[in-house]
């Protein structure tokens, strides 16, 4: 394995370069990426090195090491935290422990005993990535929870919650055979065990569902594909109707199993059969009807199947744009790639030539469609002229309803228009938050409290997008753009006034002296008294 990035902090400098002087860091597996006097300098390194192990002295100006230890803990929760102190105090040993630190060291440090620490630490980090890459481990961890993962999937399904962009790599992954098929029926089975049976308890009652279950797979996995699983209201089924296959012979079939469940297993099957649908995404709408078919047994009785087409009548006259259709209409044109509109849209107007309906509800449900783009164009304030051809009237919005290609085409144009400017705002937005939060900053530097929780709450903003956001648009850390522009002023105040240092320091957000001092020689190698007399004799 290659080795673990270790830094180190410490206020005395000598002791630092002891340790890392006396140490043979890489026998151990080590390598010392990175040093610093204090915990706040060492927050900001840490940042940028990324260390896998912390080694910090429990004493040191401006940050101890329990606050740095709390920091760290905080945004690196896997980092491990060594700490080394001269005092044998037991408060700050219970402080260390309740902070989850790995080690606690007492000073002067013994190379030896430092050394073993180490290889324990090298060993527990070994073993970590390890487990984190033991394959079979994970693979035999997955085909484990490869049913259940199944069974929330095909759930999620019949109630809606799968994009329909996903559908294809869901069955895949978990092996569901139902890809590909003229048209899909869901069927919700109700296991009523009878007492004769000797199904009197929860137990039993469990062996009776697996009894069920056996024997609708011995009876369709000859004639059909589907996907049987367990759902809130009992065992549902998912059946592709293709090939030489029928809905006629599928419920005939159904009826077969629920004949052979009362006479061989002397359990009642009563089996709901729900509309079917011509696409997975739509499963929702069959499961729904399937379960509307259950709620008849009351009156058309117990112990056969149920078909939702007996019992309600049919409408072919309807062609609707519902609830669904629109979240994934905005969806698509807010957060998806443009062969993700176009798919959403071909199918939303695809769904108009299985319809038996008048031509006028046909223009209605593509009204609809362009109603819920025109909204996203008011709500989001985006320049009409810009998505639409500009003097677009009522009239040619008409003729290219009574032209079905052409209106697909326009339509997904148009959100795909809508589309772009969104995700050109979005980055505008970033732009702007980061333009206010500089501005926040630069005014409100001289605040010594000021801090990344203060402007998040000032823009209403997460620390980690903030932080992470910052970055990016600015190609530095917070904290460094905030060191810059103190010492920036700083040096402006060197310059043009004769305050003292300690006034200096207050003035530009800092109030220790010293701590000062110390940042403004880090950056420009002299103390800030020297640098003024050098700026006086030029």
């Amino acid at each position: 394995m290659s080795l673990y990035r270790l830094f180190l902090v410490d206020d005395e400098e000598e002791i630092r370069e002891g340790i890392i002087r006396k140490i043979s860091w890489e026998k151990l597996g080590f390598v010392i990426v990175g040093d610093a006097a204090n915990g706040r300098d060492a927050l900001e390194t840490i940042e940028q090195l990324e260390p896998d192990v912390l080694m910090t002295d429990i004493r040191m100006p401006y940050m101890d090491g329990l606050e740095l230890t709390r920091c760290i803990h905080q945004k690196y929760p896997s980092m491990k935290v060594l700490i080394f102190s001269g005092y044998d105090d037991f408060e700050y040993a219970k402080q260390a422990i309740k902070l989850g630190v790995t080690e606690y060291i007492l000073k002067p440090v013994n190379v030896e005993e430092l050394s073993q620490i180490l290889t324990k630490v090298r060993e527990n980090l070994d073993e970590e990535i390890r487990q984190r890459r033991d394959l079979d481990r994970l693979r035999k961890s997955y085909r484990e929870s490869l049913p259940i993962l199944r069974e929330l999937f095909l759930n999620e399904l019949v109630s809606g919650k799968v994009r329909a962009s996903q559908i294809p790599e869901k069955l895949t992954e978990y092996g569901i055979d139902l890809a590909a098929a003229r048209k899909w029926i869901a069927a919700v089975i109700s296991v009523e065990a009878n007492d004769a049976a000797g199904f009197t308890d929860f137990h039993q009652k469990e062996l009776a569902m697996i009894s069920v279950s056996a024997l609708i797979e011995d009876n369709l996995k000859n004639w059909f594909r589907f996907a049987l699983f367990r759902s809130t209201e009992g065992l549902a089924l998912l059946i592709t109707i293709d090939g030489e296959n029928t809905q006629t012979g599928l419920i005939d079939q159904l009826g077969d199993i629920c004949k052979e469940c009362r006479k061989i297993l002397e359990i009642t099957v009563t089996i709901g059969i729900g509309h079917s649908c011509q696409s997975l995404d739509e499963a929702l709408t069959s499961y729904r009807s399937a379960l509307d078919a259950l709620g008849y047994k009351a009156i058309v009785g117990t112990g056969e199947t149920i078909y939702i087409n007996d019992v309600e009548p049919v409408s072919r006259g309807n062609l609707q744009f519902d609830r669904k259709d629109e979240d994934d209409l905005i969806a698509a044109v807010k957060f998806g790639s443009r062969r993700e509109i176009e798919g959403v849209i071909h199918r939303l107007i695809a769904r108009m030539d299985d319809a038996k309906v008048h031509i006028r509800q046909h223009q209605l449900y593509m009204l609809s469609i362009l109603n819920i783009l025109m909204q996203m164009v008011q709500q989001y304030g985006l320049e009409e002229s810009e998505i639409f051809a500009a003097g677009l009237q009522y009239m040619d919005v008409q003729q290219l309803i009574r032209r079905g290609e052409e209106y697909e085409k326009w339509t997904v144009e148009i959100a795909f228009r809508i589309s772009e400017r969104l995700n050109r705002e979005r980055d505008n937005t970033s732009k702007r938050a980061i333009l206010d939060a500089r501005k926040y900053i630069q005014e409100n530097y001289q605040n010594p409290d000021l801090s990344v929780e203060m402007i998040c709450r000032e823009l209403h903003m997460s620390q980690a997008y903030f932080s992470t956001l910052f970055r990016k648009e600015t190609g530095q850390t917070y904290i460094a753009y905030l060191t810059e522009l103190r010492l920036d002023r700083a040096v402006e105040l060197l310059n043009t006034t004769d305050d003292k240092t300690y006034v200096i320091a207050q003035k530009v957000g800092y109030q220790e002296q010293n701590y000062f001092s110390y940042v403004f020689k880090k950056r420009y190698g002299m103390s800030p008294t020297k640098y003024r007399g050098m700026q006086k004799r030029e």
